[in-house]
């Protein structure tokens, strides 16, 4: 079952997102169109959108313009994808080629910079200031986590906490982003815009970090990207960086030199010390916590079926496998 599908009542709000989002992609540059259909046409679950909608309907929005909202996060978060896939250089999403392997680099970043710009000129379009001020807030940060990223890349020393930083700058900020714009669009009080918000940063935690945990779980069919892609990118991720705090000398010496170095000469042994070391469960159970406080700040919000779906995504975000 499709995220989406967890409430027949938002199914309908769902297909409109789609059906707007597919309109909207429209260039007199054909390149420019066939590029944008292909990324967003490609499996994704639409998460982000979903979350806009949710959070609208969960704070007793009646109108149509969410739909809108949750298109214009969509199209950010297309075009960090196309712009992450350059900078580390993959060939393989959502089971799919990415873009910039069928088209190159040059052709995939101007594309995302389309969708972009596209997204701010469909936040001009609903006119709310507070809302553009959350979102055009959060592609400022989402760009600077990028860079911590890159900053981080090849380095060993990468703390905990410097990791976290990436991955609420990368991920939780767009998350963060949806959920506080669907409760500014109900005018909500403010306790539930920060109630919605919160929950939007702890649920975007929790799904890197599941994101991360599988880069030394899953299968490439079950992830829809190669395994190990991490480590071939040199990136400290959560099970890296514990698996050198609990590993021997040996392995911690091990996983440095992987890091520094990138590549999946090593990967085996590298998956044996993170199971070893129980890197896996720590960041699960890292996971796990951010979900729990994820449904924690929900409490600020009325009773409904968008509030349980809510919960329900948070769960999903623990638990999934691809």
């Amino acid at each position: 079952m499709q995220p989406h599908q967890l409430n027949p009542a938002i199914e309908p709000q769902f297909e409109a997102v789609n059906d707007y989002i597919l309109n909207h992609l429209g260039s007199t540059v054909p390149l420019v169109e066939k590029i944008g259909h292909y990324i967003v046409e490609s499996g994704g679950k639409r998460l982000r959108p979903l979350l806009v909608l949710l959070s609208a309907n969960a704070c007793g929005y009646q109108g149509q313009q969410h739909v809108p909202l949750a298109a214009l996060v969509e199209f950010i978060h297309t075009a960090t994808l196309l712009h992450d896939d350059v900078v580390d250089n993959s060939d393989l999403r959502r089971g799919k080629d990415t873009a910039n392997a069928r088209w190159g680099n040059a052709p995939s970043v101007l594309v995302g910079d389309f969708l972009y710009s596209r997204a701010f000129q469909v936040m001009v379009e609903i006119g709310n200031m507070d809302i553009m001020h959350v979102i055009s807030n959060a592609t400022n940060v989402i760009a600077e986590g990028e860079v911590l990223q890159l900053l981080n890349c090849k380095n060993p020393d990468t703390t905990e906490d410097a990791y976290m930083q990436v991955i609420i700058g990368k991920t939780a900020t767009l998350f963060e982003a949806a959920t506080e714009t669907g409760a500014i669009l109900a005018q909500a009080s403010t306790a539930e815009r920060d109630a919605l918000r919160l929950y939007g940063r702890h649920l975007g935690i929790a799904f890197q970090l599941v994101d991360d945990l599988m880069d030394y779980l899953s299968s490439a069919e079950e992830m829809g990207k190669n395994v190990g892609d991490d480590l071939a990118e040199g990136k400290p991720t959560l099970p890296l960086i514990q698996a050198m705090k609990a590993g021997t000398d040996e392995e911690r010496l091990l996983i440095r030199q992987c890091i520094r170095k990138g590549g999946l000469d090593d990967l085996q042994p590298i998956l044996d010390i993170v199971q070893r070391t129980g890197a896996i469960d720590y960041t699960r159970a890292a996971a796990q916590r951010a979900a729990a406080s994820a449904c924690e700040a929900l409490a600020a919000l009325p009773a409904s079926s968008f509030k349980d779906t809510l919960t329900q995504l948070a769960e999903i975000a623990v638990n999934r496998t691809h």
